[in-house]
């Protein structure tokens, strides 16, 4: 819904200088979508340091309070986005927004976007085990009181769309370029073309949806 992955990316680099060495763009791709203790695993690793719990509480806080100010500042949300919700709600879809994020910076993007348009949220630190497990969407389809295959995911993480498939979710990916989509998860383009959410109404969702039957 808005594109919070570069202002991820420049709190990762950070983050891996402050360990000592800068990680590479190839390295980054592996923290995309994931949690903060995967990404200061694959940052210490690459700089061959190890890191105690209470050093990794004081880099996680620095972390969060530096996505607090990118979010805050820069996200706009993906054109045509706010009318296909709009659209959606009006005709009683129940939609949530599942995310990684930690409930504190989650919040923030959902508020970017528009809490109007949603009947509820699920952050990383609200479930056991974060994406790529199927947790977060299991919690999902129950708090609406339906079963996950009845659900419509749409996705833009590896790590995502491999949790609402294993969740049995029909997913939706918005893969990035060269990135291969989990078995199972239909392309955004391949259904809608590359126009994005611009001039998507409830009709092409529901087309959509029903195309995983």
């Amino acid at each position: 819904m808005v594109d919070t992955e570069p202002l991820w990316g420049i709190a990762t680099y950070e983050l891996s200088e402050k360990l000592g060495r800068r990680i590479t763009p190839t390295i980054r791709e592996t923290t995309l979508g994931g949690t903060f203790a995967n990404t200061l695993k694959v940052c210490a690793e690459y700089a061959g340091v190890s890191v105690t719990d209470a050093e990794a509480a004081v880099l996680r806080e620095e972390m969060y309070r530096r996505m607090e100010g990118l979010l805050s500042e820069n996200l706009e949300p993906h054109p045509g986005l706010r009318g296909l919700l709009g659209a959606l709600r009006d005709e009683g879809v129940p939609m949530l927004v599942t995310t990684n994020t930690v409930r504190r910076l989650a919040d923030i993007s959902i508020a970017a976007v528009g809490e109007e348009f949603f009947s509820g949220s699920v952050a990383g630190d609200e479930v056991k085990s974060p994406k790529p497990a199927p947790d977060m969407y299991l919690k999902a389809a129950g708090i609406v009181g339906v079963e996950p295959g009845d659900c419509l995911v749409f996705e833009d993480s590896t790590s995502g769309m491999t949790a609402g498939a294993a969740a049995g979710c029909r997913v939706i990916g918005l893969p990035a370029a060269g990135q291969t989509p989990p078995a199972g998860v239909r392309v955004f383009g391949e259904l809608f073309g590359a126009g994005g959410f611009s001039g998507l109404d409830v009709a092409d969702v529901r087309a959509a949806y029903e195309s995983f039957r």
